[in-house]
């Protein structure tokens, strides 16, 4: 174990200990005592950023005879030199003295995770004269594990904080430094593996996977986050336990691929997902692409294209990661599968794989209880992601613009930056007309936006006008006159209200 005391660098810190780059800091072992000491400078360097707000807090712990000390991610942050305002600790208390000590001090406390030992709070502080929030969550030692078929940890706590290192997911998890003291415990070499940029367990991975399957996922995320790589024993133990993770709750399934999906580098946990066969259990989909050969990019499969469009999409984001989007662009192909066929000329043909892979989205994206809404604009953009091409590359009539544009409601500024990052091709040329093609449609929406209303396209006749110059109630016939209007305003534009009434009055009596 690895016990350091951070104190030392206390005098003068502010002046004299910067940031180091952490690409620079050669691998920390106890042979080389600089490289350690380099590691702990970024560290002291944050941890006295937030000192106000913990050292507060530990020393409330410590009147009341307990011990608090920064764990986990917030450990691995500070040493990173990308701590937050989320703040991980880890005490001897058991929650309800926790809430105790934590009551009185905090702005705000929640007891949402007190089942699993953990208690959570806002303190809102002013630090280096700038008033800040920190997010907090107080965790109490503990083991936790999964038997066979449960779908929840059962939660036993602990009495020191090796006990509760050793539990850890990850090596570069499973460091702490105790408070107020500033005393650096690294009982499993975390501080050597964040040097090294590898992800490995503190147990053997079969123990530690056995005791939460949903590790398995972390471990993809972690790589997505940080860039790190896994080591290959816990490649090998998420590849052989792949089926376990059927055992973890949808939703938090759904929790690991979201923060693996917002990453910075998604590809690389996805890919991990589905070379350990993790993917055929959490979103089967994906890993079917592999299969599949793309009718426009011959060089490469569908799988491929599917995790280059991602990447692109996230070229075109604008502010910060974007979920829906990304989701959309991961997805949009899955209906390809099933839609393949083997044409007279050679070719393969996919028709229709937009919609099914719409439907495929609603379904994938419900099992892993997705909010409604959410289900709902990414299958719609699934669906639409294709309707650009279906114009060809000649100019766009008012109609089609009008319709596009409703069709996409909201979701157009996604549409099109899904519908650009859909283009793969290595043809240079082929690229460039694309992009200029899609160009003039978005120019050609500008030009009618100042024109007209498109973002809320309305028949000229609402429903009250249409009942009243008709003579009629309530019924189904004045939902075909509002969809007949609609239709007449998508077609022509806006109409002068006479003509609409003329119109309207002309079908009405071609109805019989």
């Amino acid at each position: 174990m690895r016990r350091g005391s951070l104190c030392t660098f206390y005098g003068g810190a502010r002046e004299c200990l910067g940031h180091v780059p952490f690409s620079v800091v050669p691998n920390a072992n106890e042979d080389n005592p600089s490289a350690l000491s380099q590691v702990q400078r970024r560290a002291v360097s944050e941890l006295l950023r937030v000192s106000p707000v913990a050292d507060d807090l530990a020393r409330r712990f410590q009147e009341a005879g307990f011990s608090l000390a920064l764990v986990g991610g917030s450990v691995r942050d500070a040493l990173l030199g990308r701590l937050g305002n989320d703040l991980d600790f880890t005490t001897d208390a058991r929650p309800d003295d926790v809430l105790k000590i934590v009551r009185p001090w905090a702005d705000a406390v929640w007891e949402v995770g007190i089942a699993f030992g953990t208690v959570g709070a806002q303190k809102d502080a002013r630090v280096d004269d700038v008033q800040q929030s920190f997010q907090i969550e107080i965790t109490t030692y503990r083991s936790e594990a999964y038997d066979r078929t449960s779908r929840k940890p059962e939660v036993s706590y602990g009495d020191s904080i090796e006990e509760d290192l050793v539990r850890r997911d990850f090596t570069v998890n499973a460091m702490a430094v105790a408070l107020p003291e500033k005393e650096f415990i690294d009982p499993h070499g975390g501080l050597d593996d964040l040097s090294a940029r590898v992800l490995r367990t503190p147990g053997t991975p079969e123990e530690s996977f056995s005791d939460d399957p949903l590790r398995m996922m972390r471990a993809a995320r972690f790589a997505a986050q940080l860039d790190f790589e896994v080591a290959p024993d816990v490649v090998a133990a998420m590849t052989d336990m792949a089926e376990r993770i059927e055992i973890v709750s949808a939703e938090r399934v759904r929790d690991e691929l979201n923060k693996l999906i917002l990453s910075a580098h998604p590809r690389k946990g996805l890919t991990l997902l589905v070379d350990t066969g993790l993917a055929d259990h959490v979103l089967p989909e994906l890993p079917a692409l592999r299969l599949e050969r793309d009718e426009h990019h011959r060089h490469k499969d569908v799988y491929d294209h599917t995790l280059i469009v991602l990447e692109q999409a996230m070229a075109l984001e604008e502010n910060g990661p974007d979920l829906t989007l990304r989701i959309a662009a991961l997805l949009h192909d899955i209906g390809k599968p099933r839609t393949r066929r083997f044409e007279n000329d050679g070719r393969v043909s996919f028709h229709h794989h937009e919609v099914v892979g719409a439907k495929m989205t609603k379904k994938r994206m419900t099992a892993l209880k997705y909010s409604n809404d959410l289900v709902k604009d990414v299958s719609r953009l699934v669906e639409l992601h294709l309707r650009f091409h279906g114009y060809g590359t000649g100019e766009w009539t008012d109609s089609a613009v009008r319709r596009y544009v409703r069709d996409a409601g909201p979701l157009l500024d996604r549409l099109h930056k899904l519908t650009r990052s859909d283009c793969t091709t290595r043809n240079k040329r082929k690229a460039t007309a694309l992009s200029q093609a899609y160009d003039g449609l978005e120019k050609r929406i500008a030009e009618l936006q100042e024109q007209e209303e498109l973002d809320a396209i309305r028949p000229d006749l609402d429903g009250n006008q249409i009942m009243e110059i008709l003579g009629i109630g309530p019924g189904p016939a004045i939902g075909q006159a509002y969809k007949f209007m609609l239709e007449l305003r998508l077609e022509n534009g806006p109409m002068e209200h006479d003509a609409a009434v003329t119109a309207l009055k002309e079908w009405w009596a071609e109805q019989g």
